[in-house]
């Protein structure tokens, strides 16, 4: 199993000025090869290899002394993103999804990590809560759980609130096998209340961007009405970050405690198989995509799958086709609207919330979906 271990960072003011050299480096760097890709692509019709790009990063580093100042494999790294950037651009043609979103250049500011690809000796830990990363130095790190697994890889993060962070990927992680309860539920995921269980239990929706929507309005206007040149600009600015961020801090914290209670308690969870993006972008549902997007779904389900990974328990997500339009007991169907908070069922008589029905329905598909895998 693989995992990823997040640990901020404290650089001193030297590495942070090394840091942040560092990112505009690896930036222009970034946009001279795709500015170089644009290039030759007009003159010849045909694509640049990333080993291509990657060679041409080794012959520039003798003209650009600069370039010299951060790790080879750091600016080696900058020519995979570019290849990855275009062959994601490739794949969404392809698709025909939507908008595909050709590479962009990155302005000032927007480049905001690296990445050191091997564990190879340029970055390591040391006893005394310090992490060493090559061309930077020994930086003081809040290493505040042990790693497992064969270390592989290690990004460098800078937050838009000037905050420094570390991810690093392992490999080859153990399971943690929690005790076995013997027990499944089924998950319908909603907007009145976060979640509602088959048995009934519900968690409600915390709507951390609701309660910060006035400040974040008024700290934007504030920041809309400076000049973009001065200090007051620029600290407005951060002001909104943390706001941003603060928000973003309180619903990976929730979303973190839900999905281990959850798999915890549980050994198999049904949840909705939810393309968020889509019933934001299909028009739908035009006044409450931005409460869609509050509630986190997708971060939510990620979670339970990768910590029912770890568990060794499952997660099974169905189909959300007409789960909330079915009687769970006789499967008959009839057409609801949003506003409809009760499902009565003309056929049985069953009447209850529409909520509990769907994830009734979800339980049901659930299980039916494993047993048709196990057979």
């Amino acid at each position: 199993m693989n995992k990823t271990y997040k640990f901020r960072i404290y650089p001193n003011k030297k590495q942070t000025r090394e840091l942040n050299q560092t990112l505009e480096i690896c930036r222009m760097t970034y946009n001279d090869l795709l500015s170089k890709r644009i290039e030759y692509y007009k003159q010849t019709k045909k694509t640049l290899s990333c080993y291509e790009q990657q060679k041409y990063l080794s012959s520039q580093k003798a003209n650009y002394e600069s370039m010299k100042s951060v790790y080879s494999q750091v600016l080696q790294n900058v020519a995979v993103r570019v290849d990855l950037a275009f062959k994601g651009f490739f794949r969404r043609l392809k698709a025909k999804s939507g908008k595909a979103g050709f590479p962009r250049f990155k302005q000032y500011e927007r480049y905001d990590s690296i990445t050191f690809p091997q564990n190879n000796g340029s970055f390591k830990f040391t006893n005394d809560e310090k992490i060493y990363l090559s061309k930077i130095g020994y930086v003081k790190i809040k290493k505040h759980r042990e790693i497992t697994g064969l270390v592989k890889t290690c990004d460098v993060k800078k937050t838009s609130t000037g905050k420094w962070f570390v991810s690093i990927t392992c490999i080859n992680v153990e399971k943690k096998h929690l005790e076995k309860t013997k027990k499944k539920i089924g998950i319908d995921l909603g907007l009145s209340e976060f979640a509602t269980f088959s048995d009934n239990t519900r968690i409600s929706n915390p709507k951390f961007f609701k309660k910060e929507e006035k400040l974040l309005a008024k700290s934007q206007k504030n920041l809309s009405s400076l000049d973009k040149k001065t200090k007051k600009y620029k600290k407005q600015k951060k002001v909104v970050s943390r706001i941003h961020e603060r928000i973003s801090n309180k619903r990976n914290n929730f979303t973190h405690q839900e999905s281990h209670k959850i798999i915890r308690n549980y050994d198999i969870v049904c949840v909705e198989d939810l393309n968020v993006n889509k019933m934001k972008g299909s028009g739908k549902f035009p006044k409450i995509g931005k409460l869609i997007s509050d509630v986190a779904w997708r971060e939510f389900i990620s979670k339970l799958v990768y910590k029912a990974e770890e568990a060794d328990k499952q997660v099974i997500q169905v189909n959300p086709a007409y789960t909330t339009q079915t009687c769970h007991k006789c499967q008959s169907r009839q057409k609801m609207s949003l506003s409809d908070r009760i499902f009565s069922c003309s056929v049985c008589g069953y009447k209850g919330c529409r909520d509990l029905n769907a994830s009734k329905n979800i339980l049901r598909l659930g299980l039916e979906s494993l047993a048709t895998n196990i057979a």
